[in-house]
């Protein structure tokens, strides 16, 4: 148990609290090992990346540039990520619900990526989580060993950098320098066991190789060392022209048949992330290098292991490796390209399959640059270091092998050879003078529950958006009708308690964490303390941000007024549905688990949820559909006139003109906001459609009783409703009728609908049979408030009128 205490440690801060993590150690120490496990074991979401293609395979995550669409070049600090030239930052919304979901951000092969990039990484998670927090207040899991391969950074680049950042390492980013990260180092070596070997592998990591060191080291040094024909050493050299030029010749040099594999590469898999030759030649007698671990059962080869090709066929290569009492017969193996998604159902994100590139898992390998050798072991290994130019080169290269006996040197390591960056040496001292105990533990893991429960009690993120719709409405007075103010001012002043209340409630809290040993989870009164506030901000929620959000109502004649506060009643409205949705789904005791499950099935409410469609929101005691033929109408004479609408009639006049119905000009006139100009002006068009109206809707007004054959008399007076049923008794139809009369033809249909409860007309006379009974059928299962909710749930093809008539034969039978 002792031996992994390092990898206990890591485990319980990962998956236990929500401080971020760098994840070291030397060579060999499992960190790839840890990673697997966490992806496979972990009850956090979480998402993988690294800083190149081939990395990002290897570890089957994405890489960094194309998850959170960061440019290639530098990023400085005041830069806007969503604006730089030529750049597409165009997140869809399963990538955007990833991000808002997501635990865990675990980074492998953090040593490779530059200050400048994971400062990217942190305002791109700001945009879409909390901007006020590092990360956007994701963890962060960065995996890797500084003492290995550097970020690369061009000249031209480190010249706009460098005032910026003190180097080019992960550590000097502003991010790290903010998200208190801590650092596990993992010590146990599994790769070598030679405690001498051991001993001269940190000597150099920590660039201290001493003398005995040294000479214990060049006692390895071979000049002229050439390799038995099946002896299974690899050449490790500094550059990749040198290991491609040993690789051809010893390959030229057999006399032997070639055979060429060519891999298949399917949908998206980018030709920089090809794990090895598209188009792979192989000869019997080549020294090769398996790339891939054995996907089957049999595990007989592992990621490193060198054999000689002793047979070769259309699809197959046999491969027979030193020490191995067996052959080993290998197919292709496939390589898969992955997108994160999002699961239907369980909401958990998900691995999907984007690309695939398949191939014999095999490579040339007499020789192999320093570069590509990271994360891979070797039995026996011949290094030329000489020419090392990196920082870490020389380490990783010695690393690679198990044993001293099994290495060979070209040429002799002294201290001036190895390059060790002095900002390293300082990070990883001072790391290892700050290493975590069981006691920051369990103080992590305390705050991370207590940061969890806070998110369940906050209301912060309310305040903008109901400011803002309160600021809309102050200064656009005129142009907005509704019951607004009153609703979103009681909104927030319940906010505003609530900030208080739960302010007061995470102290207590914390006080509480404190005088108790034990955790949160078992600590009885904080249980109880936590069902008492569910159940207070409940109700408080529902009926202090529930009613005012339902009784809330607006129009306006301002596009973009109305598209404003649109946006912003959306998001209140998700955030008050999260809130529900963690109050009611947290009754009984919490857990860390729940409150991670909740947070991120949060996430998707919104998107399950149907958009509540705000449309001519109107107050439910005016004629709706009076008030929108009255709308359609203003935007036509405003747009034949070339006029703003409210030059034709103010919003205010509109609500007027449904509420008091006038049928006269004189009437008219006294609607406030229509003087004697608009009346000469637009009165003919807008006592047309009021009359039309009150005729379909059967509403009384004196003149909606008669009618006059003659305009000097009225001694001859026929009813208006009976004169309509008498020509379609004729024979006419509803369009000639109205075509006769100069009337609407939903004032004719409304005139033969009042006839049917009376028999006289029946109902399949104004609308067909087949109308009739899909609304009969669709109209009970539809939830509505008001006929203008009804019909706007409803296909366009059905009138008002017919919605009307078969809602009232509902109603009749019921």
């Amino acid at each position: 148990m002792a031996v992994n205490k390092e990898l206990d440690l890591a485990w319980e801060f990962v998956n236990n609290t929500n401080r971020s993590l760098f994840l070291t150690g030397k060579a060999g120490t499992g960190k790839t090992t840890f990673l697997h496990k966490l992806k496979m074991d972990s009850l956090k979401r979480l998402v993988v990346v690294a800083p190149t293609g081939v990395a990002a395979i290897n570890a089957k995550g994405v890489t960094i540039h194309s998850f959170f669409q960061l440019p290639f070049g530098p990023i400085l600090p005041d830069a806007d990520l969503n604006n730089p030239s030529g750049f597409n930052r165009r997140f869809n919304k399963t990538k955007i619900n990833i991000i808002k979901s997501m635990d865990l951000l675990v980074i492998d092969e953090i040593s490779m990526v530059r200050a400048d990039l994971l400062d990217g990484i942190d305002k791109t998670l700001r945009r879409f989580r909390n901007r006020n927090k590092v990360f956007g207040g994701v963890q962060v899991l960065m995996i890797g060993d500084l003492q290995q391969l550097s970020p690369v950074i061009k000249d031209s680049d480190w010249q706009l950098l460098r005032s910026h950042y003190s180097n080019g390492f992960f550590f000097s980013s502003h991010a790290y320098h903010q998200c208190d990260a801590i650092t596990i180092e993992l010590k146990h070596i599994y790769r070598q066991e030679n405690p001498t070997f051991i001993q001269i592998l940190n000597e150099i990591r920590n660039n201290q190789l001493s003398p005995a060191g040294a000479e214990e080291l060049n006692k390895r040094f071979i000049s002229d060392f050439t390799p038995e024909a099946n002896s299974g050493y690899i050449s490790l050299t500094t550059h990749n022209n040198k290991a491609e030029a040993t690789n051809t010749l010893e390959l030229d040099k057999l006399d032997t048949k070639v055979f060429t594999y060519n891999a298949i590469v399917e949908g998206k898999f980018p030709e920089f992330s090809y794990p090895n030759s598209e188009s792979l030649k192989l000869k019997v007698g080549a020294q090769v290098m398996f790339i891939k671990n054995d996907s089957s059962q049999d595990k007989r080869y592992f990621n490193g292991k060198i054999g000689k090709v002793i047979e070769l066929t259309k699809g197959e290569v046999t491969v027979k490796c030193p020490d191995d009492d067996f052959n080993i017969v290998t197919k292709a193996e496939t390589w898969e390209n992955i997108n994160y998604g999002v699961d239907k159902e369980s909401k958990a994100i998900t691995e999907e399959k984007i690309g695939a590139f398949t191939q014999i898992p095999l490579r040339l390998a007499w020789s192999i640059t320093i570069h590509k050798s990271q994360g891979l072991t070797f039995e026996k290994a011949i290094i030329d270091a000489g020419a090392a130019f990196a920082h870490g080169q020389t380490y990783v290269a010695l690393s690679r092998c198990k044993s001293l006996d099994g290495l060979v040197l070209k040429s002799k390591i002294s201290s001036n050879q190895i390059i060790t960056d002095n900002h390293v040496l300082t990070f990883n001292k001072n790391a290892e003078e700050n290493e975590p105990d069981q006691y920051i533990l369990e103080r992590s893991q305390k705050l991370f529950q207590l940061d969890l429960i806070a998110e369940v009690f906050g209301f912060y993120e309310f305040l903008y958006p109901v400011n803002r719709i309160l600021d809309i409405f102050y200064k656009n007075r005129n142009s907005i009708q509704g019951k607004v103010e009153h609703e979103m001012v009681t909104i927030k002043n319940t906010i505003t308690n609530l900030l208080k209340v739960s302010n007061g409630f995470n102290a207590q809290l914390r006080q509480l964490s404190e005088d108790e040993s034990n955790s949160l989870e078992s600590n009885d009164t904080i249980q109880e303390r936590f069902k008492k506030a569910i159940s207070y901000f409940k109700q408080e929620t529902e009926m202090n941000i529930g009613g005012p959000l339902k009784a809330f109502s607006f129009t306006t004649d301002n596009k973009a007024v109305g598209g404003d506060i649109t946006k912003n009643m959306d998001i209140i409205e998700e955030l008050y549905d999260s809130k529900c949705f963690y109050f009611n789904a947290l009754t009984d005791n919490f857990t860390t688990k729940r409150l991670l499950e909740l947070r991120a099935k949060s996430v998707f409410l919104a998107k399950e949820k149907p958009r509540k469609s705000r449309k001519s929101v109107v107050d439910g005691t005016i004629n709706v559909e009076l008030f929108e033929l009255l709308r359609v109408l203003r935007n036509e004479i405003a747009t034949e006139n070339d006029l703003v609408h409210f030059q034709v009639f103010t919003q205010k006049s509109l609500y007027e003109i449904c509420e008091v119905l006038p049928v006269t000009k004189d009437e008219l006139l006294l609607v406030n906001g229509m003087g004697k100009t608009r009346v000469e002006k637009y009165g003919s068009a807008i006592l047309k459609v009021i009359r039309d109206y009150c005729d379909e809707n059967d509403i009384q007004t004196e003149s909606d009783e008669t009618i006059f054959t003659d305009e000097d008399t009225k001694d001859n007076k026929i009813n208006t409703k009976d004169l309509s049923l008498d020509l379609f008794k004729s024979g006419k139809s509803i369009s000639e009728i109205a075509q006769e009369r100069d009337l609407n033809e939903n004032t004719i249909f409304g005139h033969l609908a009042h006839f049917i409860p009376e028999g006289v007309v029946k109902m399949t006379d104004v609308m067909s049979k087949q109308t009739y009974n899909e609304l009969y059928e669709i109209i009970p299962k539809t939830k509505f408030e008001n006929l203008s909710d009804l019909k706007m749930k409803l296909d366009d093809k059905y009138s008002y009128g017919e919605i009307r008539l078969v809602l009232e034969a509902i109603n009749r039978k019921s």
